[in-house]
């Protein structure tokens, strides 16, 4: 056969694909974006929003995946803003310095920082709770096998919820003192576990996800917020004061944008876990696995609708196990403060769901067909 013959199959085999309607619509669809910001009449801000540059702080957890996603999809942008994204900064120390406009923030984190005067509120909801693991090597088969055993759970278990309530469930002593505790950050915990250093930590995901990628531990136990005292809640959005009240129309923006940021996560997944990935430098696939997770596994445990009774439960909770007993007896209304939330236009979560989710990822899916639907959504070529 001679180079005419190779180069004229070429040409078949191109046009082939080009007149195939299922090969043409495996082709990757467009930026999003665009469309979701139409949905919405805006008016433009004024020149002093405009040219503002929004610091907006969150840590490295999955939890707070709404601020990446709304920088690196192109919302900000599309919205008019000029944002900056802070990860793992000191959301109480830089809101009270000045230097910090909004941010996701712990719960905990959010109640002491309002209570020793920072001034910041609680803007809108963030996550309901979910996703927070206790992951063990492969030595440990049961929970009595941890006693002596080297833990990483924090510097001040007997204030983690998660420590406190897990203890009593998996029905080990929360002693701190019969076990060989550590404090540090999720990634060292789990390089420490994989390294064969550490027996058990306790983290929010990516890391739970990467250990069961990649199989250098099991999840004992993981967080679920459904209580018989009902439904709890987890880390929220908050914002400066100085900041919403300095420039209102740039507050109640960046509140929509959060909710923009959730409702591409939903949507989008599979888009929104190449932003994971690369924000929090883990392999695409356990981005995947942690978004399913939060958006489909456990529920809608990502959103902006705040439910003040989730709040209150919550506190009672940590009543019940004497988890910061300092905070947990606190007056929600003196932290929450929906004005700048109420005015940014954002559509109601709960008809969100209904109408643009449920259809397409219906709760109970498993991973295989979540991650199948994320990809002919978009018409991801892998």
């Amino acid at each position: 056969m001679d180079k005419k013959f190779f180069c004229i199959m070429a040409l078949t085999a191109a046009y082939g694909l080009a007149l195939n309607p299922r090969a043409a619509a495996a082709v990757e669809k467009g930026d999003p974006v665009s469309a979701m910001v139409a949905q919405y009449t805006l008016e433009p801000l004024p020149e002093e929003d405009a040219e503002y540059t929004v610091n907006l702080g969150y840590y490295n957890c999955d939890h707070m995946t709404a601020a990446c996603v709304g920088k690196d999809s192109g919302i900000f942008k599309a919205l008019g803003m000029n944002v900056e994204i802070t990860g793992n900064g000191k959301v109480p120390e830089a809101m009270s310095a000045g230097r910090m406009d909004m941010a996701y923030a712990g719960w905990t984190t959010t109640l002491r920082a309002v209570q020793i005067g920072t001034p910041l509120f609680i803007a809108a909801e963030n996550h309901t709770g979910g996703a927070e693991y206790l992951v063990c090597s492969f030595d440990i088969k049961k929970p009595e096998d941890l006693l002596g055993k080297k833990i990483a759970v924090g510097g001040d278990p007997y204030n983690s919820m998660n420590w406190m309530e897990w203890t009593d469930q998996l029905g080990i002593t929360n002693d701190i003192e019969q076990y060989e505790n550590f404090s540090m950050s999720d990634a060292d915990e789990y390089f420490s576990l994989a390294a064969g250093k550490l027996d058990a930590f306790v983290c929010c995901d990516p890391w739970g996800s990467m250990a069961e990628y990649e199989k250098t531990g099991w999840v004992m136990v993981r967080q679920n917020t459904e209580r018989a005292n009902g439904h709890g809640t987890c880390c929220k959005v908050c914002m400066n004061y100085n900041f919403a009240r300095r420039h209102p129309k740039l507050a109640s923006r960046m509140l929509l944008a959060h909710s923009l940021s959730v409702q591409y996560m939903y949507l989008h997944p599979y888009k929104a876990a190449r932003i994971f990935a690369e924000n929090y430098n883990v392999p695409f696939e356990v981005g995947l696995m942690t978004l399913y997770k939060k958006l489909n596994e456990e529920g809608r445990t990502i959103s902006w609708k705040l439910n003040r009774q989730n709040m209150q439960n919550q506190l009672d909770t940590m009543k019940h196990y004497h988890v910061r007993d300092d905070i947990n007896s606190v007056n929600l209304d003196d932290y929450i403060d929906l004005t700048y939330f109420n005015a940014c236009g954002a559509i109601d979560f709960d008809q969100f769901i209904k109408e643009k989710v449920d259809p397409v990822f219906p709760i109970g899916m498993s991973y295989k067909e979540w991650r199948a639907k994320a990809v002919e959504v978009d018409g991801i070529v892998e």
